[in-house]
């Protein structure tokens, strides 16, 4: 199916997280097709939607990140109700809460009530991450050494594609591979479930880790709408209350396995400066701010 002929779909609320425009490990052009393709009353921007960490080592902005930034204010001037809880990687968001910019609200953390009366509590969950909160330096190293691994994914995805074989997450594999990993991302689920039940509601909604998923632990419903640089994913809830994670890089109009922009073009695009002039509104100041940060 191509981008002209999939249809729109409509939910109740969407839930998007670890975005991290101002990275080349961004797939901003996959989340600029789910967005295009799915309407919502309420989305929910979760947290690290800009990366301010990366930005404020080297500027990185092209097209396809204005594009993002422009269909999401868009969507709040036709009526979307749009909420963004800033994460660790655009915690500089954090100074605007409860303040609305471009019709975007800025706030610390939310409670979303579905169709079936369940009450979730939303949040990034960056607190609730023992290394973020008492060892940020070790954070940040993780944070480099992250993007090494996405950068060896891609290279390693380019040589599946000339075998025409599909897009196969590297980063992903070894997350759940690796023992300490996948004990991390137990505890930080069982963390913030607690959390929800501590606060006496029904569940929880958050990002951060890079790990969608979606389980009842001890009667909270846990749910983790995963990431827009490995796995494509986005938490939905459907007109009766039910909750999915969708898997974009399955329904995407648009292919990784595309063949990839002529070089020159490549490096015209990864080049690209920021326009203020093309980015209105409250991300656009996020950005900038984000930029000046010493």
């Amino acid at each position: 199916m191509t981008a002209d002929t999939l249809p729109t779909r409509r939910y109740r609320a969407i839930w998007i997280s670890d975005v991290h425009l101002g990275t080349r490990g961004c797939k901003a052009e996959y989340l600029l097709d789910f967005l295009r393709h799915t309407e919502s009353d309420t989305l929910y921007l979760v947290g690290d939607i800009v990366d301010g960490w990366r930005l404020r080592k080297g500027w990185f902005w092209p097209q396809a990140h204005n594009d993002v930034v422009q269909k999401v204010l868009r969507k709040a001037r036709k009526g979307t109700k749009v909420l963004f809880i800033p994460g660790n990687h655009d915690e500089f968001a954090r100074d605007y809460a409860d303040l609305k910019f471009g019709d975007i609200e800025v706030v610390r953390e939310a409670v979303h009530q579905t169709a079936d009366g369940r009450r979730l509590l939303v949040i990034h969950g960056d607190a609730f991450d023992g290394v973020v909160k008492y060892a940020k330096w070790l954070a940040h190293l993780g944070d480099t050494a992250y993007t090494l691994a996405l950068w060896l994914n891609h290279w390693f995805n380019e040589a599946r594609r000339r075998l025409d074989l599909p897009y196969w997450s590297l980063s992903a594999y070894l997350k759940h591979k690796v023992k300490n990993a996948v004990q991390y991302i137990d505890n930080y689920e069982h963390t913030m479930a607690e959390e929800a039940r501590r606060l006496g509601v029904d569940g929880v909604v958050c990002g951060h880790i890079h790990h969608a998923e979606m389980r009842d632990l001890n009667g909270i419903v846990y749910c983790n709408d995963g990431d827009w640089v490995e796995s494509c994913t986005a938490l939905v809830e459907h007109a009766d209350g039910r909750l999915e994670v969708l898997h974009w890089l399955a329904e995407a109009a648009v292919s990784l396995a595309a063949p990839s922009p002529p070089a020159k073009d490549k490096a015209k695009e990864i080049e690209c400066e920021y326009s203020s002039s093309r980015t209105p509104g409250f991300l656009r100041s996020m950005v900038s701010f984000a930029r000046l940060i010493p």
